[in-house]
This record gives structure tokens, sequence and C-alpha cells, in this order.
């Protein structure tokens, strides 16, 4: 329960020494990563893992990914291979999450699986995040901060226009660097590609030497952020336009004529940092929105399908 608010903590050795003790109360704490801000709770504490669902209004039978401070934390919780080695060594610390086995006796809440028997898990880069998980010296799962299907946040302000008053605190360290939440890979049977995101399919192709299966719509969900209507504005939403029709408001790529552009200069690393920030200015305007073409490689693909999910139809 909060007694008094959301409280805003500095993202400083008080603030999270406070967010820590927060966690082991079984309370729930956002905080920045570089992908995205994620709502925390003690992965090994259901009450607490029930809290984060509640929190969000996000379906239980869509898992959670559990954040740890190093390699050998994940180590405890899953079933380690050569594979997860190779993609650890390459992008841990970093926005990679890999879908593992669970050992036995892992201690992780069945929420946080959804009643699977693997586990998502990612080691974050950013600083704030891994001082945070050093401290509370456990699994924190941590879906974004925001309320389930709506646009992820990139700011503390995003998280509080979302969630004041349903958690604890908000650990701020100010706008996210990727901007686009992490890149899952299943390593429980052949490699599989089952969300895009911070890191590029062709990089983790070349790591493993080998090609993934990807995810299609209708498979079995193994993993988050694979619901296919999510990270919705309030608007409809338009691809791959051209030109804004009638009240449309334009989200722009490169050099068009638009009222707020991801990257003038094509640059699509600067486009998925700028992505979910732009689509919360352009909900503020209370019009429908187009958006001009991204190109479908590298951290394209993933903006590409933050945005067909965000066009796609509500889910009842």
């Amino acid at each position: 329960m909060i007694l008094n608010g959301t409280l805003d903590l500095a993202a400083d050795p008080g603030g999270i020494a406070k967010a820590a003790d927060f966690l082991r109360q079984g309370l729930l704490v956002a905080f920045a990563t570089e992908t995205v801000y994620g709502l925390g709770g003690d992965a090994r504490n259901s009450d607490a893992v029930a809290g984060i669902y509640h929190a969000k209004g996000r379906p239980s039978f869509n898992p959670l990914i559990a954040h740890v401070a190093s390699v050998e934390a994940a180590q405890r919780f899953v079933e380690w291979s050569d594979r997860a080695e190779a993609l650890a060594a390459a992008f841990w610390p970093g926005p990679l999450t890999l879908v593992l086995p669970l050992r036995a006796n892992h201690s992780i809440s069945p929420l946080v699986t959804a009643g699977l028997d693997t586990l998502a898990v990612r080691v974050p880069a950013h600083g704030t995040a891994r001082a945070l998980l050093t401290a509370f010296d456990g699994p924190v799962a941590a879906p974004s901060a925001n309320p389930s299907g709506q646009i992820s946040p990139t700011t503390a302000a995003h998280v509080r226009a979302g969630l004041d008053g349903r958690i604890a605190a908000i650990l701020d360290d100010g706008p996210c660097g990727v901007g686009l939440e992490s890149t899952i890979v299943g390593l429980a049977g052949e490699p599989a590609l089952l969300r895009p995101g911070g890191v590029a399919l062709e990089q983790i192709e070349t790591v493993l030497d080998a090609q993934l299966h990807l995810h299609q719509a209708s498979d079995m969900l193994t993993a988050p952020g694979q619901l296919q209507s999510h990270y919705a504005p309030d608007a409809p939403v338009r691809l791959n336009a051209g030109t804004p029709q009638g009240d449309e408001v334009l989200l722009g790529f490169g050099q068009v004529s638009c009222d707020l552009n991801l990257s003038e200069d094509g640059n699509l690393t600067e486009a998925a940092a700028n992505l979910f920030s732009a689509l919360h200015r352009v909900n503020s305007m209370g019009r429908p929105i187009a958006v001009s073409p991204i190109p479908d490689h590298g951290l394209g693909a993933a903006i590409n399908d933050r945005l067909r999910r965000a066009a796609a139809p509500r889910d009842s």
C-alpha cells in the first residue's frame, strides 16, 4: 500500500539505498535503465510480483524479465549454455535479454515466468540500475513502468503520468539513452528472436554464426513484449505515410516536412532513442498520428516492430 503517494528519489547513494530498502519490503520502484524505465519488484516475492501486474493492469499470462547485476547472478537462476556465454560476452551488460531454462531450486516466483519453465533474464548497462541491483543483491522483475499496452516511459515524468500513487517510488536518473526495450533471444531450444530491440538481429546472428528463428504473432507467448497490440497511443496510428491526411500529425524520419522528427539525419540510433518520447508528445496533441517510413534493418526493425504494435487494433 502506498500511504503517502509515489516518492521521487534522486539517483545518488541515499536514493539508491532507499529504493533497495523498498524492494526488500516487497514494494515497487520504477528505475531508469538504458532502454526504458522499469517497474521493479523482488522477483522472488510473489506478492511483490502480483503488485507489478496490478499496478500496470498487465495480463498475468505475459511473463516478466528478471534483471540481475552480473552474469554470475543470472547463472544462479537459469541453465547456462555456450550460446548464452557467447551472447553475454558480446552484449552484457546491455539491452539484450536471454530466455533460458530455469534451474532447479531457482527461487523465482512463478508469477514472473507466467508458469513457464524458462526465465527471461538481463544484465542492464545503466549505472543506476546496476547500483540498485547490487544494493538489493537479488533479482528484480521489471517490465516497462507504464500502464499495460500504453507508450513505454523514457523519463521519470512519463512514469509519474501513468503510475503516480500506484508504486512506492521513482528513482529518477534522467532520460533513457537507448529508448527501445531490450532485444529478447530464446535459447531454450534453437536460437529464436522473440522480440527485436536495442541490439540488432544482424549483430546477434554474427556472434552465434547462425540464423535465428523469428517469433510469429500466431506463436505461443514465450517472452515479454509479444502482445500484438502494445505501446499504443490513444489516437489511431497510420504507418508508412508519405504525407499527413486530414487532421493527422506527422511523425517524420529523415528529410521530410513534419510536426516532429525522429531523426532529421535518418539516423536509426537517434530515432530509436527518440521513439517513445516522440510518441508521448504527438499523443498529447489529441490528433490521429501518421508515421513516415522507417528502414527495416538494424535498429529500424525494432522501431518498426513497436510502431506496428502501436498501430494494431486494440486488444479487447
